[in-house]
């Protein structure tokens, strides 16, 4: 969509109101990539942003665009949102993807030299004297040869499977004294590191640094070790994308063993996407790509580093002047003020505790108390991701061997965890909790914890909900939102949850909770409805939401139609937004922001000002684990809990909310033809990620907030500008 077409009227039911889903993800990534040629970054983490680029490309593949080549393999006709085909969608992101994978190179080729001026060298055996490659080539003996296998190919020897993700190296060659030409290949053992360390030159000071070779140089300096009496011709380096989604049948008996199997046949799905190295001779390309049934289109041919995803070695490398200086997370107040007794402090008043800027350890202490606490009889948790270590999954094992009711509802289906759910499942069983597996057809993505205890005969129960996963490892670089509470009425439909997701008995009433998929697309209607009424009152209305993803187009037309009444609407959304905001008569009064930065945002906030306009105590303020899309209204079971408490309240709406409208520094604005203009900001600008770490407790954040003169009014004077 052009700028001159973004200006003109779009009808509330034309398809060219929506933003193209597919295309909205990749220009995200984009963001995720301008981060890693932002010079504000330290070098490191500019190196990191790279492979998170690169990383999420990979998996964008490997579940959205073999998706898309599946309908257009089987004839679908089905379009888009937008109005786009299947082909038409897999032709506009390949032409994206070229350009972004060319960006990625051109960035880590100006990061490799700033890499080498800060003593990180990636060098290659051309730059080496002549001691340094016979350590190579010893090295190479020692390390590199036992586990490598190299096979030529001929009708006695066909093409090796090679995995998701595999690299592998072709060698077009002819033994001595003969003319024909053989094609090897050999694969790259997964757990070989792909930068191996040189050991420091003799002569050398010690701070020159550190040198790195590349496995596919050291494998090329000693190819005559591997192909022996041979004279090479040719060489190339290719890198393979699969298709990783794994389908469902209903009629699995055992769903675990169904999922094991499911994820074996995963590593060996359709190949979607080959890179290889630039220049291929046109032999060997045509030879790849019959071999693995591919199509030219499909192949990317890279001048610079195959496998960028691999630039997370160089990242975790000891440099700390070379990355985000460390900050203070502070364990919540409230807890250390009730001497770290959890139910103490929640049954005095609701929490919610700010990750990663207030510890996740608060979670794990409060599954922990209720593990050790002689009073607790029950614990019941979701489980959707975790950690291979998770204390999470410790302390509900611990809670079950002390005899305690646990119940665990572990959701197979977290795409790519798959393994590590199964394999806590097996444990938690082992220790004798009861392990649920929720629905075939329904994610259970909810994040939610419910613990009972028997109090002088009666029983107290108390709820962790959470906008994030289980994951102390990911808690510390995604924002997110954890509230506690033990609201009975909550606490009791908690439990209607619970059953549900083990008895499949829908509640027949909730007082508080909004479930999905029985009403969350209907109770965000029925709040964006009361804003427009409000607004046709004469009254102020106003909505603020942030989240991960905005693309279901019945929520998309009723904000539409509450721009259209007069609504002022602020969306903070980090990834996909199919919304397209700023087009006169149709979202003149919406407007959408994107942060990215250090940390990732994660965390689901849902405000709407009952027709105050203002962040007033009568708006209604609502957390959750859902985004606004189809997937998460109508296929997984989600959650959004009302925040009632003042403090929490405010914490929430006059604090975080306010904070994240506020930022600069970390902020793009989404423009009517679907593209993303970053504010411009100084090392003086406002950052939402800077202030929250200097500022790590809600409860101290109120006065500080004060002192940056941010108010919601503000909001009004930045859409001028």
């Amino acid at each position: 969509m052009s700028e001159k077409s973004s200006k003109k009227h779009i009808a509330l039911q034309h398809p060219e109101r929506f933003i193209n889903r597919e295309l909205s993800w990749l220009a995200f990534n984009e963001r995720v990539l301008e981060e890693a040629g932002n010079k504000r970054n330290p070098l490191l983490e500019r190196v990191h942003f790279l492979s998170i680029s690169a990383t999420n490309l990979d998996e964008f593949t490997m579940v959205r665009v073999a998706g898309l080549m599946d309908h257009i393999r089987l004839g679908s006709t089905h379009v888009s949102d937008d109005g786009l085909s299947p082909k038409q969608q897999v032709e506009r992101i390949n032409e994206r993807t070229r350009i972004i994978v060319d960006q990625q190179q051109k960035i880590w080729a100006k990061l490799r030299s700033e890499l080498a001026d800060n003593g990180v060298h990636i060098v290659t055996p051309k730059t080496l004297a002549a001691p340094e490659i016979k350590w190579l080539e010893t090295y190479f003996m020692e390390n590199i040869f036992p586990v490598l296998t190299p096979i030529a190919i001929d009708p006695a020897h066909p093409f090796p499977f090679l995995p998701n993700l595999g690299i592998a190296q072709l060698f077009l060659f002819a033994r001595e004294g003969k003319k024909k030409e053989q094609i090897a290949i050999i694969p790259f053992p997964q757990k070989l590191p792909r930068f191996i360390a040189m050991p420091q030159a003799k002569g050398k000071k010690k701070n020159a640094g550190i040198r790195y070779v590349q496995l596919e140089d050291i494998i090329e300096l000693n190819w005559k070790n591997l192909f022996p009496h041979s004279e090479k011709r040719s060489s190339t380096l290719l890198r393979i994308v699969r298709d990783s989604d794994l389908d469902i049948e209903e009629e699995a008996e055992d769903l675990v063993r169904y999922f094991e199997r499911a994820v074996k046949r995963r590593r060996r799905g359709r190949v979607i996407r080959i890179k290889v190295a630039y220049p291929t001779p046109p032999d060997l390309l045509q030879f790849i790509t019959t071999q693995l049934q591919i199509e030219s289109d499909d192949v990317l041919s890279t001048q610079g580093m195959i496998g960028l995803s691999n630039l997370a070695e160089i990242w975790e490398i000891d440099r700390p002047d070379l990355k985000y200086p460390p900050y203070n997370v502070r364990f919540p107040e409230r807890i250390k003020d009730y001497g770290g007794d959890c139910f103490a402090a929640i049954e005095a008043k609701d929490i919610v505790v700010h990750h990663p800027f207030e510890s996740f350890d608060v979670v794990v202490q409060f599954l922990r108390q209720a593990a050790l606490d002689k009073d607790v009889v029950s614990i019941k948790q979701t489980l959707y991701r975790t950690s291979q270590d998770s204390p999470i999954v410790q302390a509900l094992i611990a809670a079950a061997e002390a005899g305690k009711s646990v119940t665990a509802v572990v959701e197979l289906k977290a795409r790519f965890d798959e393994e590590a759910n199964i394999k806590w499942a097996r444990d938690l069983e082992r220790a004798g909790a009861q392990v649920v597996f929720g629905f075939v057809h329904l994610k259970t993505h909810s994040k939610v914890s419910l613990v009972t205890r028997r109090i002088e005969g009666k029983l107290r129960s108390y709820v962790h909900f959470g906008t994030g996963n289980y994951h102390p490892a990911t808690a510390k670089i995604y924002t997110d939102l954890s509230f506690f509470t033990s609201d009975p009425l909550l606490c009791r439909d908690v439990a209607q949850l619970f059953n549900f997701l083990t008895g499949y008995s829908p509640p027949s009433a909730l007082a508080k909770l909004t479930l999905a998929p029985r009403d969350m697309r209907d109770k965000l209607l029925a709040l964006i409805n009361a804003e427009i009424a409000h607004a046709k009152a004469g009254k102020p209305a106003a909505i603020w939401a942030k989240m991960n993803a905005l693309v279901d187009p019945v929520i998309i037309d009723a904000l539409y139609h509450a721009s259209q009444q007069k609504v002022k609407i602020d969306l903070i959304i980090r990834g996909i937004c199919c919304l397209r905001p700023g087009v006169p008569g149709l979202s003149e009064n919406i407007r959408v922001k994107s942060i990215v930065g250090r940390f990732l945002e994660h965390s689901r906030i849902f405000c709407f000002s009952d027709g105050t306009g203002l962040p007033s105590a009568n708006a209604k303020v609502y957390l959750s684990s859902a985004d606004w899309m189809p997937r998460n209204f109508d296929w997984r079971v989600e959650v959004m809990v009302p925040l009632e408490n003042p403090t929490v309240h405010a914490q929430v709406m006059s604090q975080i909310m306010v904070a994240d409208i506020k930022d600069e520094k970390n902020s793009w604005f989404l423009q009517p033809d679907g593209s993303y203009r970053r504010v411009p900001a100084t090392e003086k600008s406002f950052s939402a990620h800077e202030y929250f770490m200097h500022n790590p407790s809600l409860s101290g954040r109120g006065k500080a907030l004060k002192k940056t003169k941010t108010h919601f009014k503000d909001l009004y004077k930045l859409r001028k500008r």
